[in-house]
């Protein structure tokens, strides 16, 4: 029979137990219900593909039901904040480019109505995209060095397209590299870029390689550069931005994977679990591949390591490119 004293001991030791396993029972059930991811971008886009791609290989893998819900506008941030607001349960994950949007966000705006770094469990690399600097099939720059000497001799009369911030920076990193004039000229669709591109209205233009890949392989631009030290898998022929001679140039968007802060740590490791198995998988190597994508598996500790960098990193890129600050 308990004493007091042995009842009080007791009861301590159970109730420091009970949340422990909680949460462990929670994840040895978990998924029980349906997934929601969350996608940043419109319904039909390239970024909306890709998340279904890896919203559908996680049902696979689960055999959970997953439900992608698009919330796109604020340049991300309606999606982000929806996110950081969900129930910490694993039942609403966020599959983004966390370089273009958690990282960038706070050099990008004035107020952000959530924490990029804090009000997210940061679980694992997925991809990683470079840009690529195209110019059209017709136009006689076979190289960065045939379209830098043209671009000297027009002075401010050249010009680029822009739409992605990204994009930008990576033309204005190039233009630093030569000190050229050339004028930014901004879009917001990629089709009519396209046109004053092939009409040879715009000079060239910095562009991700999964919204051209097609017309790249068709001749109908060409690319003369990434936007990085590395070549691109599906582009193996196209010179980095270092054998091109752009110093400084290593600009490489990556996605990944978050849940809301508190989210239980068995289920944030499941998750991780899943989804770096899901990226080293053949099939998904190669359908990332083919629409000029490299796949990027990691970890907790990369994503961060590299949330910290490229925050940094914003805050010189929207400098250099003179980007408003909303």
């Amino acid at each position: 029979m308990f004493n007091r004293r042995q009842f009080v001991q007791s009861a301590a030791a159970t109730s420091a137990l009970t949340p422990l396993v909680s949460t462990n029972a929670f994840a040895e059930t978990y998924p029980d219900r349906d997934i929601h991811s969350i996608c940043m971008f419109p319904a039909g886009s390239g970024a909306d593909i890709v998340v279904r791609y890896f919203s559908n290989k996680l049902a696979e893998e689960t055999n959970a039901t997953v439900i992608v819900e698009n919330k796109p506008g604020a340049f991300g941030n309606i999606a982000t904040s929806y996110v950081a607001r969900a129930p910490a349960d694993g039942y609403t994950i966020y599959i983004a480019p966390g370089s273009s949007v958690l990282a960038a966000a706070p050099s990008l705006f004035k107020t952000l109505n959530y924490d990029p770094v804090n009000d997210f469990e940061h679980i694992t690399t997925l991809l990683k995209v470079q840009f690529i600097q195209i110019v059209s099939g017709k136009s006689p720059y076979k190289t960065v060095a045939d379209l830098t000497k043209a671009l000297k001799e027009k002075g401010d009369k050249g010009s680029y397209g822009s739409i992605a911030n990204t994009g930008l920076v990576s033309s204005e990193f190039y233009k630093k590299a030569f000190d050229l004039k050339t004028v930014e000229v901004k879009y917001k669709e990629n089709s009519a870029m396209y046109v004053d591109l092939l009409s040879g209205a715009i000079d060239f233009a910095h562009i991700d390689p999964t919204s051209v890949l097609g017309q790249l392989q068709d001749g109908t631009f060409r690319a003369l550069s990434t936007s990085s030290s590395q070549r691109v898998a599906a582009l193996p022929d196209v010179p980095s931005a270092a054998e091109a001679g752009i110093k400084g140039l290593e600009i490489v968007a990556w996605w990944s994977l978050h849940v809301p802060k508190g989210t239980p740590k068995p289920v944030v490791d499941q998750l991780a679990t899943w989804f770096n198995k899901i990226t080293r998988e053949d099939d998904v190597k190669k359908f990332l591949i083919n629409l000029g994508l490299d796949p990027f598996p990691g970890d907790s500790n990369l994503v961060k390591e590299l949330l910290a960098k490229d925050t940094k990193a914003w805050a010189e890129y929207v400098k250099l490119a003179n980007i408003p600050v909303l």
